[in-house]
């Protein structure tokens, strides 16, 4: 096979580390360093007013600031822009950079603000990073694939049209696996992207690049996209908050895709930040935007106040939870049990009701949304990789060797008629598992079913990079299209705390390979340490606002009860 696509990645990698002003360029870290969090405030390049901005943690509250003029959306830009590049080469998370065009564009918002007295829109003045899939007129998109680069979008993404009239200032795109299909994040065009508390693990994937960079405050909002939890993932391991809507809430039209055509468990659009006041605010703008108006698979569905207000939920009071402790195949490690026992405690303390929720066929329906992206997916990775070369990428374990097992999918997938029949057995497993959340109307006593489940986002923290080889935590969800947020519990993965469990017997060879391997125990929290640790917010189809609310209930929970069961 040629080696000539390597040139092209050079010289995308040369034009790419052209685009950040020198200016910028920072000392790098000792290779041993582990945790770069404390860098931005270390390395000099902030000012005392960039360092202030992106301190922000309450998009709300930076929203206001933004339109009411007390900060200009030129500053504002500059700061992240800074602080991204920061975060870039201390985890190399981003893919374009385009300084100049994105403070052209604040510019405008400022000036229009100062000429009329009002912001353009709900996100007046944000900076947002994005995705490498969500095209922008007049920038490559190569979403990891070499034989994209050279591609320039001729028209912005359907979102990115919203976005631009809700007054928000793209600035950034950000690093995914190639192909997509991957929770961990690295490709032949831009590399590895890596985890910032602990450059030896994972950020996650696919949507890694956005986890990072805002896990390091390089971004205040960025768009991820979800399809077995690429969005959910990576929030989780970089201790986010994170929502994977259901299908069709947030449009997708214009952007880049993998298994484009296949639709029957669609990829989701959905924010990641640092804030659930930045979660609300993308929804609602984004929604205000009549997004049913410009892409015809979007839900005709304008923002239910009466669901944020939890109408359907008793009002929020005696909310009754569901914890999720495993998924029947694989137990979760010490340092997500934890946050697991934390949550019930948190939540009783709060004046709800916890009761444990018993898996309903999770490995089912994990393989049954597994035989459905396969049935074309191995043909689809050759015809993107086979137009330059580039070889389809087996394994982000960055010691693999060249004749171990591929990840991929090897076969040619489904007939048309076998596909249909998984389609069918989708169908029926979601109808189950509707009536298996109704019949819980008879353990809760409030009249109606559970509010919402607490279940893990993974079974570990964030690991090692190339051990992330499984998203059952998040896959089941996506097959159910329900809604699911992440919070992440302000703590860490603490080798004095979450000591290792000796196990007398695991549920299957899933479990046991979760937490032991030949080359190390999976489970030791040595290889884990200063981890974040995050669980997700479960609700039903269509239930972002309820869901942001009920999240709302469950974070406000966590803040009240820490203490000496959380390590901060």
């Amino acid at each position: 096979m040629s080696d000539n696509w390597k040139e092209l990645v050079a010289d995308k990698r040369k034009r790419q580390q052209d685009s950040i002003p020198r200016e910028w360029l920072i000392k790098s870290p000792p290779s041993d360093q582990l945790d770069v969090t404390s860098i931005a405030a270390e390395c000099g390049l902030l000012t005392d007013l960039e360092y202030e901005i992106t301190e922000l943690q309450d998009v709300a509250a930076l929203l206001k600031r933004l339109a009411t003029g007390e900060l200009s959306s030129v500053d504002v830009t500059k700061a992240y822009y800074k602080r991204a590049i920061i975060a870039h080469q201390l985890t190399n998370c981003l893919t374009e950079i385009f300084v100049e065009r994105a403070l052209a564009r604040a510019a405008e918002l400022d000036e229009h603000l100062k000429t009329t007295g009002s912001p353009v829109g709900p996100l007046h003045g944000l900076p947002i990073s994005l995705k490498d899939q969500i095209r922008l007129k007049g920038i490559e998109t190569t979403m990891g694939y070499v034989s994209w680069i050279g591609n320039y979008a001729e028209h912005d993404a359907v979102l990115v049209e919203i976005l631009y009239e809700a007054g928000a200032v793209p600035f950034v795109r950000t690093n995914v696996p190639q192909t997509l299909m991957w929770p961990e994040t690295f490709n032949n065009v831009f590399g590895r992207t890596i985890n910032p508390y602990n450059r030896s693990l994972t950020c996650g994937g696919s949507s890694g690049g956005e986890g990072a960079l805002i896990a390091l405050k390089g971004s205040p909002l960025g768009i991820g996209s979800d399809i077995g939890g690429s969005i959910r993932i990576p929030s989780a391991f970089n201790g986010l908050y994170g929502l994977r809507p259901s299908y069709g809430r947030v449009p997708y039209s214009g952007a880049a895709n993998s298994l484009e055509g296949q639709d029957s468990i669609p990829s989701v659009f959905g924010p990641m930040t640092r804030s659930l006041s930045g979660i609300k605010a993308f929804m609602q703008a984004v929604i205000a935007g009549r997004p049913w108006s410009k892409d015809p698979l979007t839900i005709r569905k304008a923002w239910d106040n009466d669901a944020y207000q939890l109408s359907e939920h008793g009002h929020g009071k005696n909310l009754v939870f569901a914890i999720l402790w495993d998924d029947g195949s694989v137990k979760p490690h010490p340092p997500i049990l934890r946050g697991l026992e934390f949550a019930k405690k948190a939540l009783l303390a709060a004046g709800h009701q916890v009761v444990d929720w018993k898996p309903y066929k999770h490995g089912e329906i994990c393989a049954n949304l597994g035989l459905i992206w396969s049935a074309g997916a191995s043909e689809d990775y050759r015809t993107n990789v086979g137009q330059s070369g580039e070889p389809i990428i087996k394994s982000m374990n960055p010691n693999v060797l060249p004749d171990a097992p591929s990840f991929r999918p090897s076969n040619d997938g489904l007939s048309a008629y076998q596909l249909w029949q998984a389609q069918k057995d989708k169908t029926r497993l979601r109808k189950e598992y509707l009536d298996y959340w109704e019949a819980s109307i008879h353990q809760t006593g409030t009249g109606r079913p559970i509010d919402a489940i607490i279940s893990p986002v993974a079974a570990y923290a964030a690991p090692p990079h190339g051990m992330n080889k499984s998203a059952a935590y998040t896959m089941v969800w996506n097959a159910l299209d329900y809604t699911a947020l992440v919070i992440p519990l302000k703590m860490s993965v603490d080798p004095k705390t979450d000591v290792k469990i000796l196990r007398d017997g695991f549920l299957g060879e899933d479990d046991q390979h979760a937490h032991f391997n030949s080359t190390f125990p999976l489970d030791d929290p040595q290889v884990y340490k200063n981890a974040p640790i995050a669980l997700q917010v479960v609700g039903r189809t269509l239930e972002e606002e309820a869901v942001i609310g009920m999240s709302e209930v469950v974070d406000a929970a966590f803040k009240a009860h820490v203490g000496a069961d959380a390590k901060l």
